[in-house]
């Protein structure tokens, strides 16, 4: 057991990592993916090492590029925890290998905590492996002159070298911590007055929201389907949704927006809207939102619609509120889009230059590039040239109160567009306005495509007839329960 039982651990760890992320948690290395920009130049490189822990955090999002395709960022990812197994293993009595176990269960359930950066897991590692080196010269001497660079390129998690040196050769090594928390003061008199100190003791780039610290909080249920649910839009599992959204759903409006989003992709909002939760007024799009999650739901929406400047702007902001202040590849190739439909080529080649100096992104990249040299390829464009039909032909500004407006001025621009038709009517009957609902009912008649009356829809009026009294009626049941909570 003392003998193979290490390595035996090992390969659980890798393999357990690997089916955990793969299989049960992919959305949430797409959420990780989607929030920076991994750029392969030096420029870049420098950007990140001009920061302590600056080269931690450039090989953490060098690994978190990989999460573009899951199956490969999984491996990564259990790769890394197995060489935090194996390092701990190494300092520790070789009995006492099953230890070894302990920080990658503790940084595992820490990773729950979606704000903490690949940058803290791979600093501890790269201390780990600092303190396994072997130092044949003095090591006090050693120490002093390495502590300072080990501070830069990996941050306060050097923390963890000076303890374990600390532990394994006594007090009189202890003049190493006091030595570390005089670089740190110094980095941050002469080099980072302009961050407050906390940050600078604590690791500038293991969380991205600033001034707050991870916490041991575990993987809430709620807050990962929502974020499931978000991964699902982006890569457009309508179906899926749908079928989630039967079996577990979140009363928020983000997961609203979701489901109903996914509903109308299949031309069952008018059937089923009112079969799923629904938040109120939001619940098909929501008003802006300064966060770097909300609004993306409600952005594909735009999208979808034809609504583009819209869309472009809530991915604008959306990119704006990271925290940590990176940048993200699918806003950027969002943004891109919706320039290019507009034919504003110029500032569309800004978001594709960048884009191309990324790994993942550079092939659709210049794939675009060389698409906007040919207006006529742009018009008979699948998605861009469908989207130009479908689209206002004026910019203007509009207040969100009246969003089942813009969604009536969308379709009278253009009756082919479905999908505007079923937000227009399932907004006003979210708002409440049934007159509003039966007086353009009509519209549903001419410009559907129904065989029949929608069942959704003839339940509404069901409900109209019948002054609510309609029994297990979904409509019914949500004008009930917004009843009671606008009720003082």
């Amino acid at each position: 057991m003392t003998k193979y039982g290490s390595a035996c651990l090992s390969m659980l760890v890798g393999v357990g990592v690997f089916l955990f992320w793969f299989f049960a948690y992919p959305h949430a290395l797409s959420y990780q993916e989607q929030y920076q920009l991994f750029l392969w130049t030096w420029d870049y490189f420098v950007e990140r090492i001009s920061l302590p822990g600056g080269f931690a955090d450039w090989l953490g999002e060098f690994i978190v590029q990989f999460y573009y395709v899951q199956w490969l960022g999984a491996l990564l990812l259990s790769l890394l925890y197995v060489a935090l197994q194996r390092l701990t293993a190494r300092l520790l009595p070789k009995s006492w290998w099953p230890v070894s176990i302990v920080p990658v269960v503790l940084l595992w359930w820490l990773m729950g905590d979606i704000n903490v950066m690949l940058s803290l897991p791979v600093a501890v590692v790269l201390s780990l492996a600092l303190t396994c080196v072997r130092i044949k010269k003095s090591l006090s001497a050693t120490d002093a002159m390495t502590l300072p660079l080990a501070y830069w390129l990996i941050g306060p998690a050097i923390w963890i070298y000076v303890m374990i040196r600390v532990l394994q050769f006594g007090w009189k090594h202890l003049w190493t911590s006091g030595w570390l928390l005089a670089v740190q003061l110094a980095a941050y008199a002469w080099f980072l007055p302009q961050w407050p100190l906390q940050q600078v003791l604590i690791g500038l780039n293991y969380y991205r929201i600033p001034l707050q610290t991870p916490q041991l909080g575990g993987y809430d249920r709620d807050m990962y389907e929502l974020i499931r649910q978000d991964y699902l839009v982006r890569n457009e599992r309508w179906d899926e949704i749908v079928s989630r959204a039967g079996k577990f759903e979140v009363r928020t409006p983000f997961w609203c927006n979701c489901v109903n989003l996914a509903l109308s992709q299949k031309r069952l909002l008018a059937d089923r809207m009112f079969d799923f939760y629904q938040s109120g007024d939001d619940a098909l799009i929501m008003p802006r939102t300064r966060d770097l999650t909300s609004m993306l739901p409600s952005a594909e929406t735009f999208w979808r619609l034809g609504m583009v400047n819209s869309a472009q702007r809530y991915m604008f902001d959306t990119q704006e509120s990271i925290l940590n202040g990176r940048k993200s590849g699918r806003c950027s190739k969002r943004i891109a889009e919706c320039m290019i439909v507009n034919g504003h080529y110029l500032t569309a080649k800004k978001q594709l230059d960048l884009l191309k100096k990324s790994l993942f992104y550079r092939g659709w990249a210049e794939e675009m590039e060389s698409l906007v040299k040919d207006e006529a390829k742009v018009n008979a464009h699948p998605v861009y040239g469908k989207l130009r039909q479908l689209r206002y032909k004026d910019s203007f500004l509009y207040n969100y109160e009246e969003i089942d407006k813009m969604f009536g001025l969308l379709l009278m621009n253009n009756t082919d567009n479905k999908m505007a038709l079923d937000y227009f009517l399932g907004q006003m009957l979210l708002k409440g306005n049934v007159q509003g609902f039966q007086q353009y009912l009509g519209l549903a008649r001419q410009y559907g495509g129904y065989r029949e009356m929608p069942l959704g829809y003839q339940d509404v009026m069901r409900c109209i007839q019948a002054r609510g009294n309609v029994q297990g009626s979904p409509y019914a049941a949500y004008v009930k329960r917004m009843s009671e909570r606008r009720r003082p």
